[in-house]
């Protein structure tokens, strides 16, 4: 299957490489097979074959077998590994990264990127993100939130701004926050 240009970074072929790659070497402690890749980006083996046969005989990726299974993982000792890894952060980077900064948040139910990097994402054009915006829908305690923020901001090298809704007000006509939020791109994070 034909991936659409990369809405990110016009300096990778698709955003499913993107992804890919940020994922690779944004968690590089984590080796995974190619069916894991598949399901994680709900894409077909044939297309996660083909990405990491090519990432592979770059030499960006090193991979072994484990018994019918094709394990993967960033070559982190690859001369390009530091600046990609660089350029993976802030681009591919929030959708990476924040589901595992989010993870351990007691009582999120969901999070959703928003503002100008999910525009960018679904492809609206403009200026590079600034800094980033996420929605957390939760009874979510502040010291968390704040835990949290600093995590993001850390990991992520921007300004990563929480706001954080209540479950029963979230889709409510009546919450402002959920007014505002709809009129612009959502892109909601995997927490699973």
């Amino acid at each position: 299957m034909k991936q659409p240009p990369p809405t990110r970074s016009r300096l990778l072929r698709s955003d499913f490489q993107g992804q890919l790659l940020s994922t690779l070497f944004l968690l590089p402690e984590q080796e995974r097979s190619l069916t894991e890749l598949a399901r994680h980006f709900d894409a077909g083996l044939t297309t996660v074959h083909t990405e990491i046969e090519r990432l592979t005989t770059a030499g960006l990726v090193l991979d072994r077998r484990a018994g019918r299974a094709r394990m993967v993982r960033a070559d982190r000792e690859h001369p390009l590994a530091p600046a990609l890894t660089e350029l993976l952060r802030l681009t591919y980077g929030p959708s990476t990264l924040l589901p595992a900064i989010l993870k351990d948040v007691d009582a999120l139910e969901k999070a959703y990127l928003l503002g100008t990097w999910a525009a960018r994402r679904v492809g609206r054009p403009g200026p590079f993100p600034r800094n980033l915006d996420v929605l957390l829908v939760g009874d979510v305690e502040a010291t968390c939130v704040q835990r949290a923020a600093s995590e993001a901001k850390e990991a992520l090298r921007q300004s990563v701004r929480f706001t954080v809704v209540e479950p029963s007000s979230w889709g409510s006509p009546d919450c402002a926050i959920t007014t505002t939020a709809q009129r612009s791109p959502l892109l909601e994070l995997s927490l699973a």
